[in-house]
């Protein structure tokens, strides 16, 4: 079902990360899973090594195809996964974070249950189902619970679990919701689904292995304040834009 897949990895600073990132891509490739797959990097600003240690990587692997996409500066992760998707051009887009939170394998466990077909569906990895497998800290399951009942009070979102990075689309549907994407940080997936919603686009919730990474670049604090405020910004322009 998927003939052609561009995987993008948002990256900024991402240096002592990659490590993971180029072991899981090494697995995947070893599986042929999927024959015509691209790996993008981008770029956000970065100001340390991440760019030579993607290049050194892909050096000697002659086959695997990827390219690196550089912003200036930085903007945060919507504005980097939409600069790389509106330039894709493969069947199916999935975006995932490079600390592999998500392995890219769990595309393998999704083809092999039937989960994906070819309709207008975005399909959401979903740390909240039963059949998920976890490894997490308490404090960021209570502010997900928190932060999903916030959407369902303010925009009547019944998403189990918006903000798993592990997302995967039609090219086409891709494009034209984050074309109008307008947060450029944590909150454009909540966005996503509102565009979803106005396109009459159907989304799906899949169940995924995920692995907490102690050194997210998420302050629990200051993070969190910026998505919850945004999320009213987001409400007070609901209906000019998203409806």
């Amino acid at each position: 079902m998927i003939k052609s897949l561009s995987v993008i990895f948002p990256m900024y600073n991402e240096a002592n990360r990659l490590f993971r990132t180029f072991r899981d891509i090494e697995k995947f490739e070893k599986q042929k899973i999927i024959d015509n797959v691209e790996y993008i990097f981008v770029d956000d600003g970065s100001s340390d090594d991440s760019i030579n240690k993607v290049n050194n990587f892909f050096k000697n692997k002659k086959k695997i195809k990827y390219k690196i996409l550089k912003i200036k500066k930085n903007l945060g992760k919507g504005n980097a996964l939409k600069k790389g998707i509106l330039k894709e051009k493969k069947n199916w887009i999935l975006t995932l974070d490079i600390d592999i939170s998500v392995s890219l394998l769990q595309i393998k466990k999704w083809i092999n249950y039937k989960y994906i077909d070819s309709k207008n569906v975005i399909y959401f990895g979903s740390r909240n189902l039963k059949n998920s497998e976890l490894e997490f800290k308490f404090h960021r399951k209570i502010l997900g619970i928190i932060f999903s009942f916030l959407l369902k009070i303010l925009f009547q979102i019944d998403i189990k679990d918006t903000q798993c990075g592990f997302k995967l689309y039609k090219n086409k549907m891709a494009k034209k919701i984050f074309r109008n994407i307008k947060d450029t940080g944590f909150v454009h997936d909540v966005e996503v689904v509102l565009l979803s919603k106005k396109y009459n686009y159907r989304l799906k919730e899949l169940p995924i292995k995920w692995i907490h990474r102690n050194e997210s670049k998420l302050n629990i604090f200051v993070d969190t304040f910026k998505m919850f405020y945004k999320l009213f910004i987001i409400k007070k322009n609901l209906f000019s834009f998203y409806s």
